[in-house]
């Protein structure tokens, strides 16, 4: 089963730990931080369980049908977007609690200081995939 494991600039549910954005990081933090990264990723394509790993640019913008025969419409780059989307995993693992398992591992990138970010990471099945179980 798929699941796409989104990463998201500081947001989420509640605040977890209010850390400044990357571009203020010292080179050692970034560098321990993209180590991590590669490091998980390395660990998911030994056990299989790697599909695609993509950081994204802060350019962008939001396009739409402009109609038969026009150009198509575009408006952005919009902040809201290109702030909170910052890249993703995509994983091919046996369960949605094992999907939850390695997205909780990916939330303890090392940030400023070397602290664990506990950054929010969205997880969601791909269509056909299990559907994650809810709290009632």
């Amino acid at each position: 089963m798929k699941y796409l494991i989104l990463k998201h600039y500081q947001g989420g549910p509640t605040p977890a730990v209010d850390y400044p954005p990357m571009d203020q990081w010292t080179p050692e933090e970034i560098d321990a931080h993209m180590q991590f990264m590669r490091d998980f990723g390395a660990r998911l394509e030994e056990t299989g369980e790697f599909v695609d790993v993509q950081g994204l640019s802060p350019a962008g913008a939001f396009i739409r049908y402009g109609g038969q025969g026009r150009l198509p419409i575009t408006d952005g780059p919009f902040a809201e977007t290109k702030d909170v989307i910052a890249g993703w995993y995509i994983i091919d693992v046996d369960s949605w609690d094992r999907a939850v398992e390695l997205a909780g591992e990916l939330s303890a990138a090392p940030g400023p200081g070397g602290e664990p970010l506990y950054e929010w990471l969205e997880v969601r099945p791909f269509m056909g995939a299990e559907a994650p179980k809810t709290a009632e």
